[in-house]
C-alpha cells in the first residue's frame, strides 16, 4: 500500500476526492462503474495520504473544494480534473473534452459555483462512507 505521495505509482491514474461530499463520492462510484480496465485508483482527501497530496500540489487542506486527479504524474484540478477523467474513460465520455472550449475563467467560475455549494445542493455525510469491495481494492492511503 502506498504510504507517501513520493512512492505513488504514476502509471495508475489517481483521483483524490472529498470523501464526505455526496456529489464527489457519487462521481467516484460512477468512475468505478465506467472504468472497465480498472485503471483508476482513489484516495479520500481526508486521509493522511490524500491530505499530503493536496499539500504537495499547493491545494488547501482545510477545505476540499476540488478533486485532485493525477494522470502520468501530472496534476489536474477543478473542471480540468473532471474532463481529464472522462477523457480517460473513452468514448462517449471523452466528449466531455468539449468543455475545454470554454475560456478558463468561465470554467473555473462554473466549477467554483458548484464546489462552494455542493454540500447545500447534494448533501454531506458525517464521515467518509465505507467503500464497496470493488472500491476498497482500488483505494490508496
Amino acid at each position: 500500500m502506498t504510504s507517501s505521495p513520493d512512492s505513488l505509482d504514476a502509471s495508475q491514474p489517481l483521483i483524490v476526492f472529498d470523501g464526505v461530499c455526496v456529489l464527489c463520492s457519487g462521481f467516484v462510484r460512477t468512475v468505478v462503474r465506467l472504468d472497465r480496465k480498472s485503471r483508476f485508483r482513489f484516495a479520500t482527501a481526508q486521509s493522511p495520504f490524500g491530505e499530503a497530496l493536496f499539500h504537495k500540489h499547493g491545494l488547501r487542506t482545510d477545505s476540499y473544494e476540488t478533486n485532485l486527479v493525477l494522470i502520468n504524474g501530472a496534476p489536474f484540478i477543478r473542471l480540468d480534473s473532471f474532463v481529464t477523467v472522462m477523457a480517460e474513460l473513452g468514448w462517449p465520455w471523452r466528449a466531455a473534452k468539449a468543455l475545454l472550449l470554454l475560456p478558463r475563467p468561465l470554467r473555473d467560475w462554473l466549477y467554483e459555483r458548484i464546489a462552494k455549494n455542493r454540500y447545500a445542493i447534494f448533501g454531506r455525510k458525517d464521515s467518509c462512507e465505507i467503500p464497496s469491495a470493488a472500491m476498497r481494492a482500488r483505494m490508496i492511503g
